[in-house]
């Protein structure tokens, strides 16, 4: 297992306001890393940086390096090709107004696949990769819109997963979702670092026990702690991630 990303001195400002301050981090593949911490404190900042989400807010400056697979990806990387590398999904389930079908299909006509038959491979590869297969697969024709809140938040992963991305970033994806959603979507998560790297915000700390392999907890735009979990969950090497994760904090 090597090294995904690497991130050197990454400074990050919205205007003059510093919301991320000197992190360097080092994200293994094949890895599920959880990033916790009070809500605020860079978490999401930090993960749409890995895929130049950032670059769409009006007046955010970053400095420091990004590398993914050892190539800086804010010196020269077309940003679609790193956004297909590189693949989201939010907190709280978009799926576009069209049917199941074509909001799988959509990523990989946009990067040029027309055949019908290699469509239907990619469709229904990738629902059966995000668990959802067997309930949709009578009903592909219709609106995705018509889906409950888990369900369109695997499809959202299938989405993800139909371009063949290397990483998935998800932005606390089952905050919005009831337990038994949130369960499915952690089963899933674990299933699919098989094959993908996943990095995931979460402000569930028993999720991110469950779930995780790294840890990193962020406080104010910094990296106060990062580990295995489960040192990081036992032995906490700071006073301040201590107090976070025991709730004695804020």
């Amino acid at each position: 297992m090597g090294e995904k990303f690497k991130i050197s001195n990454l400074d990050l400002y919205y205007g003059d306001f510093q919301a991320l301050k000197n992190i360097n981090m080092s994200i293994q593949e094949r890895e599920i890393t959880a990033f916790i911490g009070p809500s605020g404190c860079g978490k999401s900042t930090f993960i749409k940086c890995l895929n130049r989400m950032n670059d769409l807010v009006e007046g955010c400056k970053i400095t420091g390096e990004i590398l993914l697979d050892g190539e800086d990806i804010y010196r020269g990387m077309d940003v679609n090709l790193l956004r297909k590398r590189v693949g989201m999904v939010f907190q709280k389930p978009n799926p576009f107004p069209m049917s199941i079908y074509d909001n799988i299909a959509y990523g990989p006509r946009t990067h040029g696949i027309r055949s019908k038959a290699k469509l239907d491979e990619i469709v229904e590869k990738s629902l059966r990769d995000a668990a959802i297969w067997d309930e949709v697969k009578d009903r592909l024709k219709r609106s995705a819109i018509g889906m409950s809140g888990g369900q369109q938040q695997r499809l959202c992963i299938a989405r993800a997963l139909a371009v063949d991305p290397e990483v998935i970033l998800m932005d606390e994806p089952t905050s919005a979702l009831d337990p038994i959603s949130t369960s499915k979507i952690e089963d899933l998560v674990i299933e699919l670092k098989k094959k993908y790297t996943i990095i995931m915000v979460t402000h569930n700390m028993q999720q991110a026990v469950r779930v995780s392999d790294k840890t990193v907890f962020f406080l104010l735009g910094e990296v106060i702690e990062s580990g295995e979990t489960e040192k990081l969950f036992s032995v906490p090497q700071d006073k301040r991630t201590e107090d976070y994760i025991t709730g004695r904090f804020g």
